[in-house]
């Protein structure tokens, strides 16, 4: 039953730089990359890679941790963090102004599912402690879309000053192209979420200005889970409202971003 959600997805193993990881591929038409948040690749998150697949894209769904198709609890989460996340030297917690080494292999399978699957660029989005990844990514020239769902990283005072796990170099790159390629970016959160906290989107608006698109939800707006309003687009997706708006407006950006030009 755990594996249930991944039926309708082709799984492959994608290896770069030294690194292999299992990707979950489901629909057609232009590619985005859905990076999971923690514990794992977990069915709320797949629930949104359908709505995607669904709009007429390619959803791409590496496995950085985790166990995929395993439902999400907080015992899990936790475990996730101990033994997946804070003892491997792929990913960053604590250190501001720097990206997390799997980013790399990310751009790596940006630029392949752009190859493979046309389209003006590739999508992109980061959830929680991966979420601010997919700013990290546009050094790859492939994606065009970046979406940073509850970007939590930095933890620690680095994150409460406003830091975030982009090197400088990776923000220059993204402001350039912003305005070279006319190109954007979206932020989701809920404003009572301490590890998203105003000093990290105030942080965005200054670095990108327009560029910047936040989208802030209340409490209200959050469906009842396990743990306190966080995760926009998966524990927290209500059926309507703020919440439900806030997912159709990612899958049109995708959509107007990812889709070939006409004529």
């Amino acid at each position: 039953m755990a594996r249930e959600p991944l039926a309708a997805y082709q799984k492959f193993a994608f290896s770069h730089g030294g690194r292999t990881r299992d990707v979950y591929r489901r629909g057609e038409g232009p590619a985005v990359i859905v990076i999971h948040e923690v514990p794992g690749l977990h069915p709320l998150v797949l629930r949104f890679a359908d709505r995607v697949a669904a709009a007429g894209m390619t959803v791409f769904c590496p496995s950085l941790f985790g166990t995929p198709g395993k439902p999400p609890s907080r015992g899990y989460a936790l475990r996730s963090m101990l033994a997946n996340i804070c003892l491997r030297r792929e990913f960053v917690v604590w250190a501001g102004d720097r990206s997390s080494p799997i980013v790399d292999w990310l751009r790596a399978l940006a630029r392949e599912a752009h190859a493979e699957c046309g389209g003006r660029g590739v999508g992109a989005v980061g959830m929680c402690f991966t979420g601010g990844y997919a700013l990290a990514m546009m050094t790859e020239p492939a994606v065009v879309a970046p979406v940073l769902s509850q970007p939590s990283m930095p933890a620690g005072p680095a994150g409460k000053a406003g830091a975030i796990d982009a090197t400088p170099l990776e923000i220059a790159c993204a402001r350039d192209r912003f305005e070279a390629e006319d190109l954007s970016m979206i932020g989701l959160r809920f404003t009572s979420d301490r590890l998203v906290g105003d000093a990290r989107f105030a942080r965005y608006r200054r670095e990108f200005g327009e560029r910047f698109e936040a989208i802030e939800l209340d409490d209200a707006d959050a469906a009842p889970s396990f743990i306190p309003p966080h995760s926009v687009l998966t524990l927290h997706l209500r059926a309507d409202g703020p919440s439900n708006a806030a997912e159709q407006r990612v899958i049109q950006f995708f959509r107007e971003r990812t889709a070939a030009e006409a004529g």
